[in-house]
């Protein structure tokens, strides 16, 4: 069977592939071949998704200390006035979210208020469908927003690795494409050579001498550069050059890998990670405390490490989350599924601040915040204004993008 370069390529993403070069074979990680041809840092724009899975309640992240509804709904649960972490006048973060709130006063975080979509679906897994793919369950899709844009815009960098999703969960559908494999990395252990990298060496060494042409000479210059990003991704992992110190916690580690790949020969645009644990029907003060912590301090962590590294102006976080939840505390000490909640761009060139009003908690569709804001105006201005993407076919229609981004 004769196979083309882009074959070779798109056959070796997502798992290790067995190079035979005359009499000989070893295995070489794909992630190397994609990289293969990537001698320089890319000085493109980088968007760094963080998913909130399981519906962040809003209103206990972005706090209406001034609305004596909020305490009344919320006699368990509300965040006191006193300790909550000031935006303005009327608003401010959970405490523990101190990242978040000196990331603000850095004008490196924008605050997006209300963000959802029309008839809402309260389905963790509908609801996370939809910001997936920007379509409704009856609308048919199998691809998702950034897997069907990575496929369309990235085709002439073919020996790039275009997306990563970071983690040992399960890929999320919106990285999903029909033409496009995107990787999930566990960390940058994936990107090592296997033990008889030697082997490898000679192997390539000895189809060299032979001086084969053609797709094995493509082979084995791929093998070459692919041996050189190697040693250049482990001496970033061992050295790890960075001056922060990361939380210890599992989002700051995919964060941290995702800092060390931006700053390595890779020039993937898009990387992707999850955080879980969001659906606090019950007990949520703890559990919500915790999981507010991890991402305002892994974010902070992320931003300052990424700036410090000279890529600063580059990358961008998103975070997200499916639904937030009702305004009404429920019996068990927790919240149950809502609707509109708050979305967060973190970065150098972000529009600080806060873009909306809070939605009122007293003016409610079947007792959930209204949303102001849907969702794909947000990816709009993702893919328009940040990425200098075109939005309209991914997003299922136009959109009219927000302002959040210098």
């Amino acid at each position: 069977m004769n196979l083309t370069r882009r074959q070779l390529i798109s056959s070796s993403l997502a798992s290790a592939s067995m190079i035979t070069i005359g009499s000989s074979s070893t295995s070489l990680p794909g992630f190397l071949l994609q990289a293969a041809d990537s001698s320089a840092k890319s000085d493109k724009s980088v968007l760094v998704v963080v998913q909130l899975s399981g519906g962040n309640d809003g209103l206990n992240t972005v706090v209406p200390f001034t609305d004596p509804v909020y305490y009344n709904q919320r006699p368990k649960l509300a965040i006191p006035k006193a300790n909550v972490l000031s935006i303005d006048k009327s608003l401010g973060f959970h405490p523990v979210m101190q990242g978040f709130a000196e990331l603000l006063e850095d004008d490196k975080l924008a605050v997006v208020q209300g963000v959802g979509y029309p008839n809402p679906n309260r389905s963790h897994f509908e609801s996370m469908d939809i910001w997936h793919t920007c379509r409704r369950k009856n609308d048919i899709r199998e691809e998702g927003w950034l897997g069907s844009i990575l496929a369309t815009q990235t085709a002439d960098d073919s020996t790039d690795i275009p997306g990563l999703h970071l983690g040992p969960e399960k890929q999320p559908l919106a990285l999903s494409s029909r033409s496009l494999r995107i990787a999930s990395v566990k960390s940058l252990e994936q990107f090592k050579l296997p033990a008889d990298s030697k082997t490898l060496s000679n192997v390539v060494a000895k189809g060299d001498d032979q001086g084969s042409g053609g797709l094995l000479g493509f082979v084995q210059s791929s093998t070459q550069a692919a041996i050189r990003t190697s040693e250049q991704l482990e001496e970033i992992r061992s050295k790890n050059t960075s001056a922060v110190s990361y939380p210890n916690s599992a989002l700051a580690r995919k964060l941290e890998t995702a800092a060390q790949l931006i700053d390595s020969p890779l020039a993937t645009r898009v990387y992707y990670v999850s955080i879980d644990g969001f659906d606090t029907h019950a007990q949520q003060a703890d559990a919500h405390t915790s999981l507010l912590r991890q991402v305002s301090s892994s974010v902070k962590t992320f931003v300052d490490d990424i700036t410090q590294r000279g890529h600063g102006d580059r990358v961008m976080v998103m975070c997200f989350s499916e639904f937030g939840r009702r305004v009404k505390e429920n019996a068990s000490d927790g919240t149950d599924h809502g609707a509109a909640a708050p979305m967060f761009f973190a970065g150098s060139r972000v529009k600080a601040g806060i873009h909306g009003s809070h939605p009122s908690l007293t003016d409610l569709q079947q007792g959930d915040l209204k949303h102001q804001f849907d969702f794909r105006e947000l990816y709009a201005s993702v893919l328009e204004n940040w990425m200098k993407w075109p939005s309209a076919d991914v997003l299922g229609g136009q959109f009219k993008p927000l302002d959040v981004f210098v």
